[in-house]
């Protein structure tokens, strides 16, 4: 598990196709890797991988096919900047929300404006995604944990403070970019709840209240 705050930038350094699939080699920049350990788990922009290698400066993970066609990781070329975060220990803080590095979907970048200090920022997402997000609710982007400000139809906005701009990879963001997405898996359970047949009858004013009716 993950908190969606995002722990350094890092750069992916090169891919090399092996057996059909491929293994990524991430420059991990100022990451400390020194309490990690081979078969550790780390989030590359919210692409929950296996640390295979390790050295001073980077890692390397094997991707397979099935997450590099679910995920932007199959875009990706060497250089391009990646978030990255640590797995969540018991003791941490859990300042973001949790999040499980299992990428639902890829959006896309619509649009991105000034608001004040900050920028607003437009992503598209496939129709089946988008019920599960919630205006107020917790959306995880290329896995940086963010919350929803309004949701219309397929589209959702948020707002960027200018430190999450400068020390996420969101600062090398364009229109059009593709980017991991992760919904909040409380909308997950809550479909679940919903459609079991045996499950209880959820209150129909906090379906409203949350987004999900």
């Amino acid at each position: 598990m993950f908190t969606g705050i995002i722990q350094s930038v890092g750069r992916i350094a090169r891919l090399e196709p092996r057996g059909g699939d491929v293994r990524l080699y991430v420059d991990t920049a100022d990451l400390d890797l020194s309490d990690v350990q081979l078969g550790d788990s780390i989030a590359v922009s919210g692409v929950c991988l296996t640390a295979v290698t390790l050295e001073s400066r980077g890692f390397s993970a094997d991707v397979s096919n099935e997450t590099l066609s679910l995920t932007t990781l199959g875009k990706h070329k060497a250089g391009d900047l990646v978030n990255l975060e640590k797995a969540l220990r018991l003791a941490d803080r859990l300042g973001g929300h949790l999040v499980s590095g299992h990428v639902d979907g890829v959006g896309k970048v619509v649009s991105i404006t000034p608001d004040g200090r900050s920028l607003r920022w437009v992503f598209e997402v496939p129709a089946a995604l988008s019920r599960y997000i919630a205006a107020k609710g917790s959306i995880c982007i290329d896995g940086t944990s963010l919350t929803v400000n309004e949701v219309n139809g397929h589209r959702f906005g948020v707002n960027l403070i200018p430190h999450t701009v400068e020390h996420t990879a969101f600062h090398a963001r364009k229109a059009g970019d593709a980017v991991n997405i992760e919904v909040d898996v409380v909308a997950r359970y809550i479909e679940r709840l919903i459609a079991g047949g045996d499950a209880p009858k959820l209150d129909e004013a906090f379906l409203r209240q949350h987004g999900f009716a």
